[in-house]
């Protein structure tokens, strides 16, 4: 059995204690501080193990993509990070250039500085008559309707919630962070709307983010996961101008890669395993919580053996789940032993999900590595193809390392 966390968890069980009922396990830190989900992962001889050849890069891997997921690498995007509360400015900025339509696809919304600060760039576009369309996971933002939604419907916004509580899967929730712009610019990563990604990630307890703004043809599937889940909340189909043809914006080539939950194997999985495969000589990994499926650990130790330079970041005490952080200390060990280097973070809560392979390849989003995200959750991550954006990630993934513990093996 292997733990699984959900930000917010907290608050959503002192709000809401009938949620406990039918969970197999729920596990409280001992100063009420995180919630974690105790689930099974799929058994071993039932599990998904990517077993073909996946290539490193360009035309070969982006058809190794497109076999295992149906997404396409598509060339001509702009892909530019956004780290931690750099998210707030940059949302601000695209929501006030808006002239369409602005659509927001969140887990976690809370009342606070941060919200303010998009709610008012979102209340000023609707009364300017763009079509503001809203949807936030119900487990993930109990108070949304009672604290930020009035003066969103208001001034006009359209607001819907999914899978409203209680409900036939408690789990089976939507934490993907997506927000798209007239439908040519998006940005996804780990963030929520609270007062937590606010900061630098390394002071005041602001928690360690990384999120992107990407503008070009991969936007289209970015649209299509909001238009899906939009749609299963109650809302219409979105008007055919929300998803346009996107002419080139830039140089990387990119695909948006939305996963469901799934009794056999879900997206998140596949990608995940897809991204460990390519590697040949870096692997970089930062996640908020690391309790990966079996099959995961072993291509993990298979490429540490192999001499991929295979590195973990993963939260250290302050992590906010101390069930998760827990459970995490019994994967590194073998890991360890096979080569794979290991390190937690400790100013703050390291809440990031990206992936640096090799030279070219990022992975940046939602997924966590845990049995929630890889089996019951609606996730979303862009895939990007670009040595800028690969050297940047790998550059703020140094600077995390400064900030952080390296474990030993001994």
């Amino acid at each position: 059995m292997r733990g699984a966390s959900f930000e917010a968890g907290r608050e959503l069980v002192r709000r809401r204690p009938w949620l406990t009922a039918g969970i197999a396990a729920l596990s409280l830190g001992a100063a009420g501080l995180g919630v974690s989900f105790a689930v099974h992962a799929q058994p071993d001889d039932d599990a998904f193990q990517l077993r073909a050849e996946i290539p490193a890069s360009g035309p070969p891997f982006a058809s190794a993509l497109y076999q295992s997921l149906g997404v396409r690498l598509v060339p001509g995007n702009q892909v530019a990070l956004l780290d931690n509360g750099a998210v707030f400015d940059a949302l601000v900025e695209e929501i006030g250039k808006a002239r369409s339509s602005v659509h927001v696809l969140l887990y976690i919304w809370e009342k606070g500085a941060a919200s303010d600060r998009v709610t008012a760039a979102l209340v000023e576009r609707a009364k300017a008559g763009v079509a503001c369309r809203i949807l936030v996971d119900d487990f993930g933002s109990p108070d949304f309707a009672k604290t930020v939604q009035p003066p969103l419907v208001q001034a006009g916004c359209e607001v819907r919630v999914f899978r409203p509580l209680p409900g036939k899967d408690k789990l089976a929730r939507n934490h993907r962070k997506i927000v798209v712009l007239d439908g040519k610019v998006a940005i996804t990563g780990g963030f929520g709307i609270r007062d937590n990604w606010l900061g630098d990630g390394v002071h005041a307890e602001g928690w360690r983010d990384a999120n992107v703004r990407f503008a070009g043809p991969a936007v289209l599937r970015a649209q299509q996961a909001i238009a899906e889940s939009w749609q299963e909340a109650g809302g219409a189909l979105l008007p055919p101008e929300a998803l346009p043809e996107l002419p080139a914006a830039g140089p990387a080539s990119a695909a948006f890669v939305s996963s469901t939950a799934s009794p056999n194997v879900t997206r998140s999985e596949r990608l995940t395993q897809m991204m460990i495969a390519a590697a040949r000589k870096r692997l970089w990994i930062a996640n908020a919580y690391f309790i990966p499926s079996q099959a995961i650990l072993d291509l993990l130790a298979s490429k540490a053996a192999s001499g991929v330079d295979v590195r973990i970041l993963a939260p250290g005490m302050k992590s906010d789940s101390k069930t998760s952080f827990g459970a995490q200390q019994g994967e590194y060990g073998a890991l360890m032993k096979r080569g794979v280097r290991v390190w937690e973070y400790q100013p703050s809560m390291m809440h990031a999900k990206t992936m640096v392979v090799d030279d070219e390849l990022s992975l940046i989003g939602s997924i966590n590595l845990d049995p929630l995200s890889l089996n019951k959750l609606e996730e979303g991550a862009l895939v990007v193809d670009d040595r800028a954006l690969a050297a940047a990630l790998a550059l703020g993934f140094g600077r995390d390392c400064e900030h952080a513990k390296e474990l030993s093996s001994r």
